[in-house]
C-alpha cells in the first residue's frame, strides 16, 4: 500500500510536485496558523448553523454540514484560497495546459460523529471527457481540525489517477490523509477519494477549493455566488481566481466593463 507523503512547510517545491505526480495527492504540515484557521472557523460558524444543513443528501452525508460561496462568508478565507504555497504548485500542475486557471469550486465541510464513509468518488467525474496527461483540476482541503483517523480525515487512493474503475478500489487500496490544524492536502482532480467515517464524538471540519484549467467552465458559478460588492474588496489575485480574467485573450471578454475589472490574462 502507497502512504501519502507528507512535506515539512518548508519543504522545496520540486519535491512535492514530484509526489504529487506520483501518487496522486501529497500533504503539507501546518501551512497556515492556528490564529487564521480559527478566525476562519468564527466568521463561517453562524452560517454552518443557519445554512449547513441544506446540501445534506445520500452523497453529501446526512450528518454533515456543507457551505458554498466561501469568499462570501469568510474573508479570512482568501488567505487560504490564495496561498502561495498552494497557487505555486498548482501553476506547476494546470499551466502547462492553460493560460490561467480559477476557483472550480470553494466548501466548507464540516463532518458530524456518526457519518459514514463518503462513496468513494473523482473531483474531474464532472466533465464528460479526459485528455490523456492533462489534469482539469487540482484540489486543496485544509484542515481547520486535526484530520484523525477516527474522525473522518479524507480517504485517497494513492495512484488512482490511471483512471482505474472506482469499483476496483478495495479497501486495501486507500489511505486516510491525516493532518494537523492548518495544514493541506493537495490532490489531482483524477485521484479516487472521499470523506471518511466520523467515529469520534466531534465533528471535524475543512476547507476544500479547487482549482480549475481557465477554459473550463466553473463548477460553482463565482460570478453569481459572490456578490459584486464582495468580489470588489478582494485584491487582484483573489479577484483573478474569481474568474475575472480573460482566458488567453479570447475566452470570457467583456469589453463592456467601465471599471475594467475584467483583467487580460
Amino acid at each position: 500500500m502507497v502512504l501519502l507523503q507528507t512535506f515539512d512547510n518548508r519543504s522545496d517545491t520540486e519535491p512535492l510536485v514530484s509526489a504529487l505526480a506520483t501518487d496522486g495527492g501529497v500533504v503539507i504540515a501546518d501551512l497556515a496558523s492556528h490564529d487564521l484557521i480559527d478566525q476562519i472557523a468564527r466568521e463561517l460558524r453562524p452560517h454552518f448553523d443557519i445554512e449547513g444543513h441544506k446540501f445534506q443528501n445520500d452523497f453529501n452525508g446526512h450528518k454533515t454540514l456543507r457551505l458554498g460561496g466561501i469568499l462570501a462568508l469568510s474573508s479570512a478565507s482568501q488567505k487560504l484560497i490564495a496561498h502561495p504555497r498552494v497557487t505555486e504548485i498548482a501553476d506547476h500542475v494546470l499551466k502547462p495546459h492553460c493560460a490561467n486557471y480559477r476557483i472550480g469550486s470553494c466548501t466548507a465541510i464540516e463532518i458530524h460523529p456518526g457519518e459514514e464513509d463518503q462513496a468513494l468518488h473523482r473531483d474531474d467525474d464532472i466533465y464528460p471527457t479526459r485528455i490523456p496527461q492533462v489534469e482539469f483540476q487540482i484540489g486543496a482541503m485544509w484542515a481547520l481540525d486535526d484530520f484523525t483517523e477516527d474522525n473522518g480525515a479524507t480517504l485517497i487512493a494513492p495512484g488512482s489517477q490511471d483512471l482505474r474503475q472506482i469499483s476496483d478500489v478495495t479497501e486495501a487500496d486507500l489511505v486516510q490523509a491525516t493532518m494537523t490544524k492548518g495544514s493541506v492536502l493537495l490532490y489531482l482532480g483524477s485521484i479516487i477519494h472521499g470523506g471518511g467515517a466520523n467515529k469520534s464524538q466531534l465533528p471535524r471540519s475543512g476547507l476544500i477549493n479547487t482549482y480549475s484549467l481557465g477554459w473550463l467552465r466553473q463548477e460553482e458559478n463565482q460570478y453569481l455566488t459572490i456578490p459584486r460588492e464582495i468580489a470588489d474588496r478582494y485584491p487582484e489575485n483573489v479577484r483573478r481566481l474569481l474568474g475575472y480574467q480573460v482566458h488567453d485573450e479570447h475566452l470570457g471578454v467583456y469589453p463592456g466593463d467601465p471599471d475594467g475589472f475584467w483583467f487580460e490574462s
